[in-house]
């Protein structure tokens, strides 16, 4: 049986790996491409880390806007339905490959309402 998620450090993995699919992914890479050139992808891993312990975890460490950022990404690159379906397969898919138990369901189920109320604030839901 796997464990469950029980630490940043498993959330680490998680986003890493999450990434690691996210990044060769023709659709997908264009969010990333300018955090990559700059050579900031591990800092920003390290920043969705934060996010997610926040969550799951009750830290106070993240102290971004999600999403405005979000938002002002989609200013420049457009978000589409589709985005959000292939964002939440990879993470689901990595969390499974990995985890079980109650903080990965959680976790699961906290990104599918973070991608829906995204997908509401940017109007992609109706399309």
């Amino acid at each position: 049986m796997k464990p469950d998620i029980s630490s940043r450090k498993d959330l680490k993995r998680i986003i890493t790996k999450f990434y690691d699919l996210l990044l060769v992914d023709k659709k997908m890479i264009p969010f990333f491409e300018d955090i990559v050139a700059q050579n900031h992808l591990e800092e920003h891993l390290e920043i969705i880390t934060d996010f997610w312990n926040d969550i799951l975890f009750d830290t106070t460490t993240y102290k971004n806007n999600t999403m405005q950022k979000h938002i002002d990404k989609n200013a420049f690159i457009k978000f589409e339905k589709e985005h959000f379906a292939i964002w939440t397969s990879y993470l689901f898919q990595t969390i499974d490959a990995n985890f079980s138990g109650i903080i990965a369901h959680n976790m699961k189920n906290r990104a599918t309402s973070i991608a829906t109320v995204m997908q509401l604030k940017m109007n992609v839901f109706k399309k």
